[in-house]
């Protein structure tokens, strides 16, 4: 059997990695490496339990590190592994450190590289994630885009051998996770949100900004407030019990976190996994960024984007009444098999 090591270290690609782990194991040899990017366990350790997932071959622990210096320890460590574990291939996530740090380890030791949720662009090149994932297109070896517009991007930018659309394995684990999630919140109308970007926590104004819009909502807001958000409120000397239409949570689980937007009255994020889930939940979401990947969330306004004017976060958007949900968007709920499948018949 083919050894295949895959590279994971945030939230989105524990999630990610789940359905393409249990088909990988039924065709390869499967190896992970958790790069520890994501460090609270609500963010990592409690995915795999939840999931009860095998916990990861290998673990780094990064906590307190810059881009540069996050980016470099991990390549350096991922090389030590890859040079004693000799895979056939390296399979990457989406579009963080963790991926450009396994991405470019695994091409400048020449072995093949597979990059999961290839061809999304944001064309904001502010964003680190936008710089990650551009570079891993370009030395990767099989590319599996979940649109036809992440594949038209690959076109233009000359990228088009062993490309394939295939769909989001992120909505096969709507599925899977779907016996677990709770019914037992809050009975009255809610909104569920989360704030993690930089350009969105990092400025004081700004934050103070969103908390503020928050507040003005008629509905409480739930909001489990991501570590970086934590520290920056912190920092900024924000007392966010100041706020009491805002109910601050640590964070949550992934059944969690489900389970919140699907009772919810609407969803306000700047994730980008969370639009996906929302739409898929049948939930309107609000977007906080001038940009997004999944640009077909926008039809039929399930989703808005919403930056500059701040006051648009009220309750009249979300009243408004969206247009039809097209089930199939992203693909179906074995995007995953499909996947193996592809990567089974590349490898032989």
């Amino acid at each position: 059997m083919k050894k295949i090591i895959s590279i994971i270290g945030a939230r989105p690609q524990f999630i990610k990695h789940a359905p393409i782990q249990l088909a990988l194991e039924r065709v390869a040899i499967s190896r992970t490496i958790h790069t520890g990017q994501h460090f609270d366990e609500n963010m990592s350790d409690i995915f795999f339990k939840e999931l009860k997932m095998n916990p990861p071959d290998y673990k780094f622990k990064l906590k307190g590190k810059s881009h540069a210096e996050q980016t470099a320890e991990m390549m350096v460590q991922i090389e030590k592994i890859l040079l004693n574990e000799q895979p056939e291939a390296v399979l990457v996530y989406g579009d963080t450190n963790s991926t450009l740090a396994g991405a470019l380890a695994a091409a400048k030791l020449q072995i093949r590289l597979i990059h999961i949720e290839a061809g999304l662009r944001s064309f904001n090149r502010e964003m680190p994630e936008e710089i990650n994932r551009v570079l891993t297109d370009h030395v990767s070896d099989l590319l599996f885009c979940p649109s036809e517009t992440a594949m038209t991007n690959l076109r233009v930018e000359g990228v088009t051998q062993n490309v394939h659309l295939c769909g989001d394995v992120m909505k096969d684990m709507i599925k899977i996770a779907e016996p677990f999630l709770k019914n037992h919140l809050p009975g009255k109308p809610y909104y569920f949100a989360t704030i993690h970007r930089p350009y969105n926590t990092d400025n004081p104004t700004r934050m103070k900004a969103l908390l503020e819009a928050f507040q003005n909502l008629k509905a409480p807001v739930i909001f489990p407030v991501h570590p970086r958000t934590t520290g920056r409120i912190t920092e900024f000397n924000l007392d966010i019990n100041s706020y009491p239409n805002i109910v601050s949570i640590p964070p949550v689980g992934y059944f969690d976190s489900l389970s919140y937007q699907r009772h919810s009255n609407g969803v306000i994020t700047d994730s980008g996994g969370m639009q996906k889930e929302a739409y898929w939940l049948r939930k309107k979401c609000l977007t906080i960024r001038k940009e997004t990947e999944w640009i077909e969330t926008l039809e039929h306004g399930w989703n808005h984007l919403i930056y500059d004017d701040l006051e648009k976060i009220q309750d009249s958007l979300f009243m408004e009444v969206p247009g039809p949900n097209n089930d199939m968007l992203y693909g179906s709920y074995t995007n995953s098999n499909e996947i193996v499948q592809t990567i089974y018949d590349f490898l032989i």
